[in-house]
């Protein structure tokens, strides 16, 4: 049995990553700003009112986790805003910032004391962080945010190495959910592919960039 905190977990992949681990036997700690009804009915350990940006919430939360060891820390919370150039919105790009980039360096730092030799720090990401992979333009904020949330990955793969902890940046697919539109694959198979992912990260795997389905991703 892991213990594995998840960032995000009230609803969407968060809740689904949740629900599976749940099941299968994992220690679950949720992360979210606030509970939903599904979350509610998992009955894991839940820390209500964190936002990834604040982080006096998340050192508190910190505390009061004690000498808790994390096997898995998911950092999943994320928006997404869409904005054209002829309709840039600057403080909603410099927000997705704050939360998509910022936010699960914040976590890590927050969450550093409770890992571990042998831990795992997941980054939930998105293809459209790609340069290479980028076809179609637009959605400056997100675009922009997750290619930093990219390097910030690869940034942690370096710093932790030597510490026996293995970094995943992980990309879920285009998923069904409330982000997209209901869009996209059923939310339960990309948990399905993110968890195999989660499952099978070794060190010398740690800073790449993959596809749900296990195809690695340009960056």
């Amino acid at each position: 049995m892991a213990t594995v905190l998840i960032t995000g977990a009230n609803r969407g992949i968060g809740l689904e990553l949740s629900r599976q681990l749940n099941q299968r036997g994992d220690e679950v700690i949720a992360l979210c700003r606030k509970t939903s009804p599904e979350l509610a009915a998992l009955g894991v350990r839940s820390f209500v009112g964190v936002d990834v940006t604040d982080q006096d919430a998340l050192e508190a939360t910190s505390q009061q986790l004690g000498a808790a060891k994390i096997d898995v820390l998911i950092n999943n919370a994320g928006i997404f805003e869409d904005e054209a150039f002829d309709d840039l919105d600057f403080e909603s790009i410099r927000h997705q910032f704050e939360v998509n980039a910022l936010g699960a360096l914040r976590v890590t730092s927050a969450m550093r004391s409770h890992l571990k030799r042998g831990s795992k720090i997941i980054i939930i990401t998105s293809r459209m962080g790609s340069i290479g992979d980028n076809g179609s333009g637009s959605y400056y904020g997100y675009r922009m945010s997750k290619a930093a949330l990219n390097m910030a990955g690869v940034n942690l793969a370096h710093d932790f190495r030597s510490k026996g902890i293995a970094v995943a940046i992980l990309h879920p697919g285009l998923v069904a959910t409330n982000m997209t539109g209901h869009e996209g694959i059923p939310v339960t198979e990309s948990a399905q592919g993110l968890i195999a992912r989660i499952d099978g990260l070794r060190l010398a795997d740690s800073g790449s960039f993959w596809h749900a389905n296990g195809e690695q991703l340009p960056w």
